[in-house]
């Protein structure tokens, strides 16, 4: 387990700062959730976004459909 990992007693506390109530036996489970979370969303950061236009560029509606097969 690394230094960045959650365990069971911080996922009990963040829960309990967020107003939710855990019961003891799904902290372990809860912790592993919110790691594993974490393990893809750092995979996404690491990603260039740099050529995509920001969402504000799109316009719903101006595609061209050719159907012609």
């Amino acid at each position: 387990m690394s230094a960045a990992d959650l365990t069971p007693p911080e996922a009990a506390r963040w829960a309990a700062r967020s107003g939710l109530l855990l019961p003891h036996e799904r902290h372990s489970a809860v912790a592993a959730t919110a790691d594993h979370i974490h393990s893809v969303v750092s995979v996404l950061r690491e990603l260039d976004f740099s050529d995509t236009p920001p969402s504000a560029a799109y316009c719903a509606g101006g595609e061209q459909h050719d159907a012609a097969v």
